[in-house]
């Protein structure tokens, strides 16, 4: 079981809820991947009108929401924005996002560190999206973050572990949980980062983006557990040479005894 902050998952597959077809499809590609956190973006609601075709079949789903601040282009537009969401939807849980450059959407790493420690002084359990910069990670840490989701590679290009080295380290160093978001683009790429020994993995664009997303959500939840299986199991240790798996001896060695 993984824990964030006071909850349990039996899942370490976390999903999101943009780009897919239809509301019917997403509902059925989260069920498919046995996620248990959702996040959505708390621009694509419709507060006015009170109903839309995303919150709703989320909360029938019975899925934990994560809402987050996705649009936010400095610390204080993120706190506006979990202080919104918490108002409406009663959670204090929030996926940090400030990304202030539009083409590439990196996440500004010095207006995330401030909004951290300002939501997390007002009592948030924050899940911060950032490089996969060590350092920083830490700070995120010191300052009360339940977790650190630091990025495989850019949001949404489907290219991998990009930035595998960092997240080792950030793994090797972290005491709360480390949950790899942006850039998974294959169930073989969650796969390496639970291997890797990653908490979880956040994945939304290579799912909702398949020829056939629910199928695709199902592959994914398969290989997150043997991701995780392995990681538990302990992989070999990898060599430069050759190591042969039988002694080291000529093959007629007994005509000599």
């Amino acid at each position: 079981m993984l824990t964030l902050a006071d909850t349990q998952f039996s899942s370490r597959l976390f999903t999101g809820t943009g780009k897919f077809s239809s509301s019917k499809t997403m509902v059925g590609a989260i069920e498919a991947s046995g996620s248990q956190l959702v996040t959505m973006a708390m621009k694509r609601l419709d507060l006015k009108a009170g109903t839309d075709d995303i919150l709703a079949p989320l909360k029938a789903s019975g899925v934990k929401l994560l809402p987050n601040t996705s649009g936010a282009r400095n610390a204080q537009e993120a706190v506006f924005v979990a202080e919104l969401s918490r108002e409406v939807l009663g959670t204090p849980w929030i996926k940090l996002e400030i990304h202030p450059d539009p083409k590439y959407l990196m996440p500004d790493p010095i207006e995330t560190l401030k909004a951290a420690k300002m939501l997390c002084d007002k009592g948030f359990v924050v899940l911060p999206y950032v490089h996969a910069d060590p350092v920083l990670c830490r700070h995120l840490e010191e300052v009360g973050c339940a977790a650190v989701m630091p990025l495989g590679s850019p949001i949404g290009s489907n290219q991998g572990l990009a930035t595998q080295t960092f997240l080792k380290i950030i793994i090797e160093q972290a005491n709360i949980p480390v949950i790899v978001d942006a850039g998974i683009g294959a169930p073989s790429h969650a796969m390496q980062a639970m291997e890797m020994g990653a908490s979880a993995v956040l994945v939304n664009t290579a799912i909702a983006s398949s020829r056939d997303p629910v199928a695709m959500a199902r592959c994914f939840k398969s290989a997150v557990a043997a991701g995780r299986d392995a990681y538990l199991a302990g992989l070999g240790i990898t060599s430069s040479v050759a190591q042969q798996t039988s002694p080291q001896m000529p093959l007629t060695a007994f005509l000599e005894s």
